[in-house]
């Protein structure tokens, strides 16, 4: 291959695909930099978040139509985001719909988790285009090898960021997963809870807990290893409550409802429970 592939627009599919393969060559893939802890319902079926390699997708010519040859599954080409017509009245799948969770200040240090969730694709069109927005952001589900592999589930990724911004660059995910058009939807006592050490350089303990309960779940009993337990609540209907107050919150484009609890220094995570009900 030519070394001014970077001027040179007339690139064939060999040519991509050899490139995509230079990219990734001698990448690792391995076990996320921290130990999560993941407990919970048996209607979900979320993934630790393991290290994994996003496919680079190369624009190829001034008439910037996306070269999927080298996707596991691809050929082709398919027309990107920005080009392609606008469908029916419904979320944006070429962007996260992001809800920020939780917030709070520790040892003077901002902190504050995010998710995003991303609107289920349906045709091979839109999911070779929403792969590359989520690699854009950082979003790629671990277990996905090729675009096809979105179609008809709406993908969403927690994330823990230590500081104001939710820049991929500078945050730990947590866990994530796809919520599939047959899933039933959580109810009951359904939880679903990760935990992670809140601080990676010198802390151990799982202290930072996400989970996601049903919309009939009014209150999440988070319990410690020592015996403490931090109570987390649904706001009353129409009432606002501050990111810096642990609540129960609707994320925008889930169907489940989400929590999270941290827990006091020197002690650790023990079991998020669903213990009130509407």
């Amino acid at each position: 291959m030519s070394a001014d592939w970077e001027t040179n627009h007339d690139m064939t599919n060999s040519d991509i695909t050899l490139l995509l393969a230079d990219a990734t060559d001698g990448v690792e893939i391995g076990i996320a930099p921290y130990e999560a802890v993941i407990r919970g319902g048996r209607r979900r079926k979320a993934r630790r978040w393991a290290v994994a390699a996003a496919t680079a997708l190369v624009i190829a010519g001034s008439s910037a139509t996306l070269a999927v040859a080298g996707l596991p599954g691809g050929s082709g080409t398919v027309t990107p985001p920005a080009t392609q017509a606008p469908t029916a009245t419904r979320a944006d799948l070429y962007t996260a719909q992001r809800t920020t969770l939780a917030t709070g200040v520790e040892d003077g240090k901002e902190w504050r988790v995010v998710i995003d969730v991303w609107a289920a694709p349906r045709n091979e069109v839109e999911a070779a285009g929403q792969l590359e927005a989520m690699g854009e952001y950082g979003d790629v589900p671990s277990g996905v090898t090729k675009a096809t592999e979105l179609i008809g589930k709406s993908s969403y990724a927690a994330f823990f960021t230590d500081g104001d911004s939710a820049d991929r660059d500078d945050r730990r995910p947590v866990f994530e997963d796809a919520f599939e058009a047959t899933d039933d939807p959580m109810k009951g006592t359904d939880v679903q809870s990760a935990a992670i050490p809140f601080r990676t350089t010198n802390e151990h303990v799982q202290r930072l807990v996400i989970g996601m309960v049903g919309k009939d779940a009014e209150q999440v009993t988070c319990t410690w290893r020592d015996g403490t337990k931090t109570k987390v609540d649904r706001p009353a209907k129409n009432t606002e409550v501050s990111t810096d107050e642990p609540a129960i919150r609707r994320a925008e484009g889930s169907p489940v409802d989400w929590f999270v609890c941290l827990a006091p220094k020197g002690t650790g995570y023990g079991t998020a429970d669903v213990t009130a009900m509407r």
